[in-house]
């Protein structure tokens, strides 16, 4: 009879344990006491992000004790925190490039020391080099609610800016990060207009009117003659004018709205009425309108906005006919309803 032996798990780990190793073995991933995190922020065109580990307060003390007072911390655990920004920033009073950062603190039992240091990867502080900050500043931590992990958030969410802010136990470190909106606006803009884009009128165009609406006048003069330039459209015409308007040249302006006029659309004659109704042209707003309604006579919007202008005005007379010709004209129910109210409110 023949007897087949099953070798038990001690005979099998012997085994393995007495055999040569020849490669060494890949390491098994498995779960971190501190699990990593990112957590991040669009502000305007800048993107802040940060990387780092969650360490647990777990009945421990933890100021002075798990993490040392007076001596560098990694912000976190595991590998160092990481502070990533898509656009130039200003942190502690310095003015930074983008790009990724290690984040370094020291904290004391008073005040704590933030360092901003340009090398981002690394395992911890330990081979932390001063020689590498980017730039050192010190703040005040805040008293606040438990927090068992380690938690970075972004608060204060402003336009030019973010606060960031590191919360465990029962402390928070907020550190103000802070660029310039409206330079990365046009950056980016500077940038996507050298690619697809350059060949047409709107990118120029767009772009042009977001500068002359935030005072950029240079860039908003250049654009808009780039879309003029490709082709001379409404649009891109009454952007040039609204520059010269600003940089005090009323006849220049006068000039090329004119000239845009002569071929807008319907829509763009509509709009261009109710831009000078908000500025209480009334009288020109009307006659813009008139000029719509000579132009498109089967377009019951057409009169509708020249009723509106009339009953601004204070016509009501004109003002209700036009309603009434408008109401004749659609077949929209909810429009019709919308016209019998305004018409209401003349008498």
């Amino acid at each position: 009879m023949r007897c087949t032996l099953r070798p038990t798990v001690s005979l099998v780990l012997l085994a393995i344990a007495s055999s040569p190793v020849s490669a060494q073995s890949p390491p098994l991933v498995l779960p971190r006491e501190s699990p990593a995190a990112v957590v991040s922020q669009t502000v305007g065109l800048a993107d802040f992000q940060v990387s780092y580990s969650r360490p647990a307060v777990n009945g421990r003390k933890v100021w002075g004790a798990l993490v040392p007072f007076g001596e560098v911390w990694r912000a976190g655990a595991n590998e160092n925190t990481v502070l990533a920004v898509t656009a130039p920033f200003t942190v502690g009073g310095m003015k930074l490039p983008a790009g990724r950062y290690g984040l370094h603190m020291i904290p004391t039992a008073t005040t704590w020391t933030v360092i901003v240091n340009r090398q981002a990867n690394a395992w911890g502080s330990f081979r932390y080099n001063p020689a590498e900050d980017a730039v050192r500043f010190t703040v005040t931590p805040k008293p606040t609610d438990m927090t068992e992990r380690l938690q970075y958030t972004f608060d204060d969410l402003r336009d030019d800016g973010v606060t960031l802010t590191l919360r465990w136990e029962k402390l928070a470190v907020p550190i103000a990060l802070a660029f310039e909106p409206d330079r990365v606006v046009l950056d980016s803009l500077t940038t996507q207009l050298r690619g697809i884009p350059q060949f047409f009128p709107d990118g120029w165009g767009n772009a042009a009117t977001w500068a002359v609406q935030h005072g950029h006048l240079a860039e908003a003069s250049a654009w808009a003659d780039s879309a003029i330039k490709i082709q001379p459209r409404y649009d891109a015409l009454s952007v040039k004018a609204a520059v010269l308007a600003s940089q005090g040249d009323a006849a220049g302006a006068d000039s090329l709205r004119r000239r845009a006029l002569t071929i807008a659309n319907e829509q763009q004659l509509n709009a261009a009425g109710y831009q000078l109704l908000g500025a209480k042209k009334v009288d020109e707003a009307i006659a813009l309108f008139q000029r719509n309604a000579k132009a498109h006579p089967d377009s019951w919007n057409v009169w509708d906005s020249l009723a509106e202008a009339y009953a601004v005005k204070g016509d009501k007379k004109l003002a209700a006919a036009n309603y009434r010709k408008a109401a004749a004209m659609t077949s929209d129910e909810t429009q019709k309803d919308r016209i019998a109210k305004a018409i209401a409110a003349l008498q």
